[in-house]
């Protein structure tokens, strides 16, 4: 049912943060990307995303590059995003003696051939010990957080977390507080000193803009529905619908909607849902993004605020009106806009903090306004580079201006005075950067010249808004929740490079442009029109143990990720008085392999050490070794319950892997499976656990995956040690009949969406309608959005989700019209689209 947008906008956080893996289409080959024996590539080609997450986290164990961490410290993978070129970026959470670190998250760059590519972390290791025990109680903390708003609705229980992002590591109440704010609507993360009860930060989810009502006329928008009953509801692109502030989409009887009339909600529905869908085909065919966010789903929009003003919210976008409220504000420029939020908040590093990365947060939005009113390029609304531009809401024109912000009083050149200047005014920088970047500082053609900033180059030549919008995106998969704009142009230039080659015009166009608007060059910034040689170095194992007196080993590995290979000479540092390092050989050609031994003196503590092996060729690589002198002081055991399992071909298995603290404090585990039949792949929710805690493994198999026996190991990855389970996968073969049932339990948590297969061997025609009979352990069925997708991909509506009660699901039967043959793959999808009640469905059934 319908909930608080409070609750609402903290689940849309941690399901952005667990997002799915999709196997993504075929992409070029990045730069440099070396050969791999056959048994690699098909294993890549199999499930290329699997094969990204299990090499970034082969590359955080190994503490490579800016992801060395000290000894408290641990990663959690959350999330895998597919890029352009066959590029992959895994973000990591960082927690500190099993607290998280809020800004000490990461993220590893791969390709699909391994290789990894590019690190990014947004803070090294903790400085100083940070005490983990709060003089300040939770309930105080909330008391401390609600005095950010002026009228408080709701609050959310806080965490105890290590503040990071404001320089001195402090422990905080991360208290979110939702309300209002000088009466505009606020859900406020609030950071509250955990030994001092003082405020040390604070940011805001709810981000807002103003738009135009233009209405594009007669144009055709995605809906569902059948016969006399029909919904605003794209069920083409999950997630995305359009209602009024209830929540709920809008119905009818037809299939035509809205009336032209500005002052129609429901044609306000039209524009917003005609905008955003182009936005997502935006996505997909130009940037290679699968859906809003990343992993193939969108979000709500709501239409009829009762404000001149339109925003996004962590869960939802929500649009009003001009101030003469003539129009709706769901033009192009303005939904992209505030979709373009959604984009910032599911890629890594999430919302952020600050006035500096709200304002790129600000324009990150005004770059996909632009990006998807040039993909659309609707006649009604030509394409341009000014915001909301036709919406006149106090007879002032555009709300921005991209090509030249000072002509609307925002900044066009990088200041000291950006961190403290408002958000939207300090997205300037970031709009004038990308209109160069796009167009250059005098395109012709009838496009507006651009000021170059002092000290900037004489001239800019843009590379086009399309590889603009792919460079921007680049650098966002990159982006940590510390982002600056010294971030965003280092990131931008890393992904010029990947898509596009040291050697390329873009790249040069990248930091031409970020010269013009006044972002210098940090230190140590690749060179363009370079050759791109580089390697990676790892180490197998990246921890160990020795009494004094005794010596461990590791291989010390590089691969040529780009470029031709090089001599790479090898160093450790950091080991403690007594230990001494020494290489097998000492240098290698990057492709090759050495040995590093470790010998421990008698006289050695014992403890933890941290050591790091340093690769010097053309570009320098680290990675740290972990040596553990005496007796290990942290451990975990992993196991599986139930230890096995027997499905039908075409469905799917799961069980609880476990996990225990053995020794020590507890540790972060990033899980993984291998060992599966032909047609089967692995998923675990969550991929990450703290030792102590649980995650539920789902295999599923797919019609064509052979009967019988099969032992899928699954191994966990800590900080300190890594060790395997099995689990007794049993698959039998099809059977025939016109009823087929899937009785594996699956969760149904908030904002998630499951899909339970079930695989049909019956012959000719489905008999429609087909019959349905669905059991759910749930509270609240009105929460729920079910679906049924046939053999041959076509999506039927079961049941639609949205009311002002709550009533239990139990057990209910359907009947789907449908046209298609009876043998192969239904998918039941169940999506749970509010807060709150979470359930279970255990069983279902159809007779086709």
């Amino acid at each position: 049912m319908k909930r608080t947008a409070l609750a609402a906008a903290a689940v849309g956080l941690a399901t952005a943060a667990s997002m799915a893996l999709a196997v993504p289409t075929a992409y070029a080959a990045p730069p440099g990307a070396g050969k791999e024996d056959s048994g690699a590539q098909a294993r890549a080609a199999a499930d290329p995303a699997s094969l990204a997450a299990a090499v970034a986290d082969k590359a955080v164990s190994s503490g490579l590059d800016k992801l060395a961490k000290g000894p408290d410290e641990a990663y959690s993978r959350v999330s895998v995003t597919r890029g352009t070129s066959d590029m992959y970026f895994v973000g990591y959470e960082r927690s500190y003696k099993g607290l998280p670190v809020v800004g000490g998250d990461a993220v590893v760059v791969t390709d699909s051939a391994g290789h990894v590519r590019d690190t990014v972390a947004a803070a090294g290791p903790s400085a100083q010990k940070v005490r983990t025990t709060a003089t300040i109680s939770a309930e105080r903390a909330t008391e401390v957080a609600k005095t950010r708003l002026s009228r408080v609705d709701d609050s959310a229980a806080p965490r105890l977390v290590v503040l990071a992002w404001t320089g001195k590591p402090t422990l905080s109440w991360e208290a979110v507080v939702s309300g209002l704010v000088k009466g505009r609507p606020s859900i406020q993360h609030v950071f509250v000193d955990a030994r001092t009860g003082k405020i040390a930060d604070s940011y805001d989810l709810v981000r807002e803009g103003s738009g135009n009502g233009y209405y594009y006329g007669q144009v055709t928008i995605n809906t569902s529905g059948s016969g006399s009953s029909y919904s605003m509801t794209d069920t083409t692109r999950p997630g995305l619908q359009c209602g009024g502030q209830g929540g709920t989409a809008y119905t009818g009887t037809d299939d035509a909607w809205g009336t032209g009339s500005g002052t129609n909600l429901e044609t306000g529905c039209v524009d917003a849902l005609y905008s955003v869908q182009r936005e997502w085909d935006m996505l997909r065919d130009w940037l290679g993004r699968d859906g809003i966010n990343g992993s193939g789903r969108g979000f709500p929009a709501r239409v009829g605020l009762a404000d001149v003003n339109a925003y996004w919210n962590g869960s939802y976008t929500n649009f009003g009106h001009s101030q003469d409220n003539a129009r709706q504000a769901t033009n192009i420029d303005v939904v992209a806009h505030e979709f373009g939020h959604a984009i910032f908040q599911t890629t890594p590093g999430g919302a952020g903090s600050g006035n500096e990365n709200g304002g790129i947060n600000e324009g990150t939005g005004d770059i996909f306004g632009a990006l998807t009113e040039h993909y659309a390029n609707n006649p009604n609304d030509p394409p341009d580079y000014l915001v909301g531009e036709e919406v006149d809401l106090v007879g002032d024109g555009p709300i921005r201006n991209m090509y030249n912000p000072s002509a609307l009083g925002d900044p066009n050149c990088y200041s000291s005075s950006i961190p403290s200047t408002e958000v939207h005014a300090a997205a300037g920088p970031l709009n004038h950067w990308f209109y160069l970047l796009a167009e250059g500082n005098n395109p012709g053609g009838g496009k507006p010249t651009s000021p170059i900033c002092s000290g900037g180059p004489s001239s800019v030549t843009g590379v086009g808004v399309q590889k603009a919008g792919q460079i921007y995106l680049g650098a966002l998969n990159r982006k940590t929740s510390s982002w600056r704009y010294t971030n965003a142009r280092a990131a931008s230039v890393a992904a010029a490079i990947e898509l596009f080659g040291a050697n390329s015009a873009e790249c040069n166009t990248t930091k031409a442009a970020w010269s013009a608007v006044s972002v210098a060059a940090a230190s140590g910034e690749p060179a363009c029109g370079t050759p791109g040689n580089d390697f990676s170095l790892s180490l197998n194992p990246s921890t160990g143990s020795a009494q004094p007196g005794q010596q461990v080993t590791a291989t010390v590995n590089t691969q040529t990720t780009s470029g031709s290979a090089q001599t790479v000479n090898l160093t450790a540092s950091g080991q403690p008085s007594g230990v001494t390092a020494s290489f097998s050989p000492s240098s290698v050609t990057s492709g090759n392999s050495s040995t590093l031994t470790l010998s421990v003196g008698s006289s050695v503590a014992q403890g933890s050490y941290p050591i790091t092996v340093t690769g010097a060729g053309s570009a320098t690589h680290t990675a740290v070794y972990t040596l553990q002198v005496g007796t290990a002081t942290r451990d975990f055991s992993i196991s599986a319950n139930p230890a096995s399992g027997t499905v039908q071909a075409g469905s799917s298995a799961t069980t609880t892997i476990g996990t225990t603290t053995t020794a020590g404090t507890a540790q972060a585990v990033n899980l993984a499976a291998s060992g599966l039949p032909t047609g089967a792949s692995a998923a675990f929710d969550p991929a990450s656990v703290t030792s102590g805690g649980s995650s539920t493994l789902t295999i599923s198999t797919a019609p064509t995956t052979p009967a019988g026996s099969y032992t899928v190991t699954v191994t966990g990855t800590g900080v300190t040690a890594t060790h395997t389970t099995t689990y007794a996968l049993t698959v039998q073969g099809t059977s025939g009949g016109r009823t087929f049932t899937n009785g594996t339990d699956y969760a149904i948590n908030d904002f998630a969406t499951i899909q339970s297969p079930i695989t049909s061997t019956a012959t000719g025609t489905a008999v429609s309608p087909v019959k349905l009979s669905v059991t759910i352990a749930h509270t609240c069925a009105e929460d729920l959005d079910i679906r049924l997708r046939g053999p041959n991909g076509t999506w039927y509506s079961v049941d639609g989700s949205g009311g002002t009660s709550c009533t239990s699901y139990g057990t209910r039967t359907y009947s789907i019209p449908v046209s298609q043959q009876a043998a192969g793959t239904w998918v039941l999808e169940v999506t749970d689209d509010y807060f709150l009640d979470t359930g279970r469905l255990d069983t279902w059934s159809i007779t086709l």
